[in-house]
């Protein structure tokens, strides 16, 4: 006898029965169902708005119906109840392989009663997945194909998983062997920036970072110092392009090769792209700088490539350029006979007023020198009157307010495996070279603006405040002080050079603004359309974003290989100089090394102090050493 409260007199009783017998009619569950609930076994307890079940924790939840499998009616009055039974799985699924049924049929076929406990027992042989899949409703059996292919699935994940145990419980003592390679080469992907996941740093309870995975691969043994991993890391590029170059233009060239004419650079230079000459009477100066527009014009896969490539990326290790290898090769100043130029015709002053600049393509014969051997030569001509003019324009500088900071540099190499630290000398000829850069930078600058053309000027705001420190700390505070230059279509004052005007167009084989800069200088010498205003400013903006990585991937890799010289040199001992206090804290810098530490300061050091110290530690992966004082 089935009990239906009927609503005759308006009792809400009457009213709530009522209600609950329809909910129970129209969701399909019945107070002692067995169901499923997010894939678990539960019993519904009792139906409203929502259905009560229990589960096999004791708990009771409510739950929509649409979260609910009916798996048996039952009725069950405790999930208790449901003893376990027996069958044998596989000869029922060779019966029902590639069949469709439903779990009443599986249930009977299996246990010979279709029971809670059997519904239970059958489900879980379909949430195993190895034999049956599918819902209550509907369950194929699979077919001998795929249960061989899961069955052997499974057997290679549970060797994988005892092979994992067993890798992580070599790499708790400190040991590897050769059939982990699999295994590092994943945590090398972490170390190099390509994945962020390291199942086995996780395993070993320390942070996913790249900076971890380089420790971990060098206390295995399976890196050594020499592995630089930042350039990867910062998705630098790691070869130079390789797309082809047309061949020179045939174009009217003025011959200057009747000029002597000399790049004067560091020792080992690879791509000399600027050279110098004067002629023989008055002050015309003739800076030479590579041709690189004549073979790459805007749009072009070269200029593409150059633009992705942002600058020439120079490594203690290696040189990545910017330009195809063959580009260089053809057009660095110096490497042949004669080499294709756009010379820049500068008439200045004996004050070091530029009255006059033309820039023209040319034939150039240059010759090849040191800064070192200039240095030696500055009192012969031409090298004494080119010192001259540069003197000239640096004191012209200095009273527009140049900020002049001098700082030790190092040349870092890497040769045989070995780390070379060689400081930079401060040479006389290497300061007129860089006097004679700036002006030429000054001078095409004022042309561009004269003229209307779009431009990547380089501009500097003046700095808020310099602290007028005497010595390297001086130094250091003003660096610390002045504001990043930036590149800009619209011509302003460069504060730090105490230029009016200034752009950079001296390096094109190795920098990707300089190479636009003289892209619009020979459109405007053929008369040709020249990129935009917008055009060069979506070059400034991508070469700024990548020559910032360039940067940083130039100076993580000369702090590596500076803490591996250290690594190399075990015994160090050197100096540094105290360029900053800050209560208890000193800011170190050493200038054998040019290389920052920051120590627990004692109360009788200043400023400029100079501090005996010696090397304590290095902690290559994250890029820290520790000194003894």
């Amino acid at each position: 006898m089935t009990w239906r409260p009927v609503d005759r007199c308006g009792h809400p009783g009457y009213k709530q029965a009522n209600r609950q017998v329809r909910n129970m009619e129209q969701i399909g569950f019945s107070v002692g169902n067995l169901v499923l609930y997010r894939s678990q076994p539960a019993r519904v307890k009792a139906i409203g708005r929502r259905i009560q079940v229990e589960l096999p924790t004791g708990e009771t939840v409510l739950v929509r119906p649409k979260d609910l499998v009916l798996l048996h009616p039952g009725p069950i009055h405790d999930l208790s109840e449901l003893r376990p039974t027996t069958a044998d799985v596989r000869t029922t699924w060779e019966l029902l392989a590639g069949k469709r049924v439903n779990m009443r049929q599986l249930a009977e076929l299996a246990f010979g009663e279709y029971t809670p406990a059997a519904s239970l027992e059958a489900w879980q042989w379909v949430a195993d997945g190895l034999y049956f899949h599918g819902t209550p409703d509907s369950l194929v059996g699979r077919t001998p194909a795929k249960v061989a292919e899961t069955e052997a699935g499974r057997v290679a994940r549970a060797l994988e998983a005892q092979h994992w145990t067993a890798f992580v419980e070599r790499v708790r003592s400190g040991r590897v062997e050769p059939q982990d390679g699999p295994y590092l080469d994943q945590l090398a992907s972490v170390a190099l920036g390509t994945k962020a996941a390291s199942r086995i740093l996780r395993a070993l309870g320390r942070s996913e970072r790249p900076e971890n995975a380089h420790a971990l691969l060098l206390e295995l043994g399976h890196w050594d110092y020499t592995v630089n991993p930042h350039p990867q890391r910062l998705e630098m590029p790691t070869a130079a392009p390789t797309v082809p170059l047309p061949p020179l233009p045939n174009e009217h060239r003025v011959d200057l090769t009747h000029l002597a004419a000399f790049a004067i650079d560091d020792k080992g230079n690879q791509d000399p792209d600027d050279a110098v000459s004067l002629e023989p009477n008055g002050n015309i100066l003739w800076v030479h700088v590579a041709d690189a527009a004549a073979l790459i014009v805007p749009g072009s896969p070269a200029d593409r490539e150059a633009q992705a490539h942002g600058a020439t990326l120079y490594l203690p290790e290696g040189t990545v350029p910017m330009l195809p290898r063959h580009a260089v090769e053809s057009l660095g100043l110096g490497l042949n006979d004669r080499s294709p130029a756009l010379s820049f015709r500068l008439d200045v002053s004996l004050d070091g007023e530029i009255r006059d600049v033309e820039p023209v393509p040319s034939w150039v014969r240059v010759q090849r020198m040191t800064y070192s051997e200039v240095s030696d030569l500055l009192d012969q001509e031409p090298f004494s009157r080119l010192r001259r003019l540069a003197r000239a324009h640096w004191v012209q500088r200095q009273e527009r307010g140049a900020i002049s900071i001098s700082l030790p540099e190092v040349k870092v190499a890497v040769v045989g495996g070995m780390v070379q630290v060689q400081p930079i000398p401060l040479l006389p000829s290497r300061e007129m070279i860089s006097e004679l850069m700036q002006l030429t930078g000054s001078a095409i600058a004022r042309l561009a603006a004269e003229h209307g053309l779009p431009f990547p000027y380089a501009t500097q705001p003046p700095p808020h405040r310099l602290d007028a420190h005497p010595g390297l700390a001086g130094m250091y505070a003003m660096r610390r002080s002045l504001p990043p230059s930036q590149y800009s279509t619209v011509p302003a004052v460069h504060h730090g050079l105490g230029l009016q005007l200034y752009a950079q167009v001296t390096s094109p084989l190795r920098r990707y603004l300089d190479l636009v800069a003289h892209q619009q200088i020979r459109s405007l010498l053929r008369g040709e359309p020249w990129l935009d205003y917008q055009e060069i400013m979506e070059r400034i903006g991508s070469t700024e974003a990548m020559a910032g990585s360039v940067r940083q991937a130039e100076r993580l890799s000369r702090l590596h290989w500076t803490l591996v010289y250290l690594l190399q040199n075990p015994g160090w001992h050197g100096e540094g100089v105290v360029v900053e206090r800050n209560d208890d804290r000193g800011r170190l810098l050493i200038p054998d090394l040019d290389l920052e530490t920051t120590v627990q300061a004692r109360p009788d050091w200043s400023l400029n102090s100079t501090i005996p110290l010696a090397l304590r530690a290095v902690d290559l992966a994250h890029l820290e050493a520790s000194f003894a004082y």
